[in-house]
């Protein structure tokens, strides 16, 4: 067991570690390749993009070819992806390009393996789905904060500060991951009834409710976290606040963990009440309100705020398809989810680059985290399963 868990939390690391390598450098992307705030969002919005798009091929390929290879597949593909940004090359128009044709495979590499963790969990640890769930979640979070944190003071100096070596520097923990989970994960599943029934199934049930109040929900956090990322390095840029870029990074997903360590003991008593999410929704409207309106400590606070209340939510979401599915379809409801979550946190950043771009008013980028705080509210009260 102790193998699984393990090989979980590394899992949830590879979801992470190459989208979360390119806030930190947007600002050096940003002056390198001459790209606008609207361009700006735009890379921002492709990895939220491919991972609605290819959650439900991502399905496919579990039900065709098992959960275990589609996560190494997809594994491998995010590290191919981050490697060839560093490719780049310095060419007007092509360079913005092929920027975007990199993240593209590498958000393809990450919708495909989403969808795997929640069957995987089932498969391994059948009897613990809520604590399994939160193991893969910590690592997530994990994958979250190391490109942030180490970017900048660790990584770009081991590299000559070049921002696209930078890239494949980060491909490299995400490739050996893939190895890893190859090697020593169980070739035998432990729950062995869904093994015959879920190739035979796997596109979602887009009728389903719930399906879409998952993914709805889902999306206004995911929407949030993507487009406080992409904004944070511009916006702190502009207000003439650099030095808080590394630190408001940091906090935003530092600030994660004590959610993601929390959650590992109560996650089972609230994953389906109402109220952790209208609390959550409240702290991320109070943090946005810091971020723009704080100075220095208050806005590292509003950020750390942020990420708390976004990562007690997906702890909470992520346990529920394995929970509330029978084995054989836990991979189809995870990915229907993903595919609404991610089809509503594509157009946020884009929005937020426009307003910015068009009233010149750095602070308007986080009008529409706001409304999505205020959505995930007004949703609460509809999380009861049917």
């Amino acid at each position: 067991m102790l193998t699984c868990i393990g090989l979980l939390w590394l899992a949830g690391n590879g979801l992470r570690i190459t989208i979360l390598a390119v806030p930190p450098v947007i600002p050096l992307i940003h002056a390198d390749l001459r790209m606008s705030e609207t361009e700006v969002g735009i890379l921002s919005g492709l990895p939220p993009v491919l991972l609605g798009l290819a959650a439900v091929p991502g399905s496919l390929l579990i039900a065709r070819f098992g959960a275990l290879s589609t996560l190494v597949v997809g594994l491998l593909a995010t590290a191919a992806g981050s490697a060839l940004r560093g490719a780049v090359p310095d060419v007007p128009v092509l360079d913005v390009v092929l920027l975007y044709a990199a993240t593209i495979v590498t958000g393809v590499g990450v919708a495909i393996m989403q969808p795997s963790l929640p069957p995987l969990v089932r498969d391994w640890l059948p009897h613990r789905i809520s604590f399994g769930t939160a193991v893969y979640t910590n690592g997530l979070l994990f994958g979250e904060i190391l490109p942030v944190a180490l970017t900048l003071p660790l990584v770009l100096p081991l590299v000559g500060g070049s921002w696209r070596l930078g890239f494949v520097a980060w491909a490299v923990p995400v490739a050996l991951i893939a190895v890893l989970i190859l090697a020593l994960a169980p070739r035998q599943r432990p729950f062995k009834l869904a093994t015959p029934v879920a190739p035979r199934r796997w596109w979602p049930d887009w009728k389903s409710g719930l399906l879409w109040r998952l993914g709805l929900m889902l999306g206004s956090v995911n929407a949030t976290y993507f487009t406080t990322n992409a904004f944070i390095p511009d916006y702190l840029n502009h207000i003439g606040r650099p030095d808080l870029i590394s630190g408001a990074l940091t906090a935003l997903n530092l600030g994660q963990l004590p959610a993601s360590l929390l959650l590992l003991m109560i996650a089972g008593r609230i994953e389906r009440r109402g109220w952790p999410y209208v609390l959550c929704g409240v702290l991320g409207i109070a943090g946005v309100l810091a971020l723009m309106f704080g100075n220095g400590p208050l806005i590292i606070a509003g950020t750390a705020t942020l990420g708390f209340s976004a990562a007690a939510i997906l702890v909470i979401m992520l346990a529920l398809p394995p929970l509330l599915s029978e084995p054989e379809d836990v991979h189809r409801i995870s990915a229907g989810m993903f595919t609404i979550s991610y089809s509503c946190a594509v157009i946020v950043p884009v929005v937020s680059g426009l307003l910015w771009d068009t009233t010149g008013i750095a602070g308007t980028a986080f009008i529409p985290i706001a409304a999505c705080n205020l959505l995930l509210m007004a949703l609460a009260p509809t999380i009861r399963p049917t």
